[in-house]
């Protein structure tokens, strides 16, 4: 019997890549995102390979979660990758709608989904939950505040899991990239492409696949091997804000 993989943000990016790379490695997938016809079109894809079911909601929805997912069944992998980021301006400058949406996905939309899924984990003392994090939960840099403090959370949650589940059998790990060239950025800068394409100029950056690829090793090491926190960066860069651009 395969094992159940659900992933949340699986319409793009990081979480689009790991379900075509599980599912050619036999995963069943529950796909999760709030663009339905993304979702739709991907399971139709990868339902070709195996056996894909498709959850349209909004992890900041307390309630949907719950509901929906109240009888998604077994979960033997919980993969949140749902996240994103708005602006890069310095804190007294900042969109407080940006600093609540970021808040709002990245910390609580996470727990919720982790808190609904966990009880069956733990009931059955068995399961992973690896959460998406970012160099951003390691270090600050200036106009990352509430960002680098959302991913900050992510890593006190994650380490705080892993101490309460390891007596149930639960692994918990963190895949924390730095510079990954997906539509992070152009969401980051609300839709300007030209400016979010100049993040990644003049060096190779992450590839979703690349992710996806360590995702796929992490949840296929042996039961007694946990991978408990990953930090992935580019050749190029050595920290949050020092990249080597042959640009300059």
């Amino acid at each position: 019997m395969s094992k159940s993989v659900l992933i949340t943000g699986a319409t793009s990016g990081i979480g689009k890549a790991a379900a075509e790379l599980l599912a050619t490695q036999g995963y069943s997938l529950i796909l999760c995102g709030r663009r339905e016809e993304r979702l739709e079109e991907l399971a139709k894809a990868l339902s070709q390979l195996t056996q894909v079911k498709t959850l349209v909601f909004d992890v900041r929805d307390r309630e949907h979660v719950f509901n929906i997912l109240k009888d998604v069944g077994p979960i033997d992998v919980l993969i949140n990758n749902a996240g994103n980021a708005h602006g890069l301006s310095p804190l007294h400058e900042g969109d407080v709608d940006d600093w609540e949406a970021m808040m709002d996905i990245n910390v609580k939309g996470l727990l919720y989904v982790t808190k609904a899924i966990t009880p069956g984990m733990v009931a059955r003392k068995s399961g992973h939950i690896v959460n998406i994090g970012s160099i951003a939960g390691k270090e600050a840099y200036p106009g990352g505040n509430v960002y680098c403090a959302s991913k900050h959370a992510v890593d006190a949650i994650n380490n705080s899991l892993r101490m309460e589940l390891h007596t149930y059998g639960i692994r918990v790990s963190a895949i924390n990239p730095g510079l990954v060239e997906t539509e992070f950025s152009e969401v980051r800068f609300k839709g300007d492409a030209d400016r979010a394409k100049k993040v990644y100029q003049g060096f190779d950056p992450l590839t979703a696949q690349d992710i996806a690829e360590t995702i796929a090793f992490v949840i296929s090491r042996p039961a007694h091997v946990n991978l408990s926190d990953i930090i992935i960066f580019p050749t190029a860069q050595a920290a949050s804000t020092m990249v080597h651009k042959e640009n300059g």
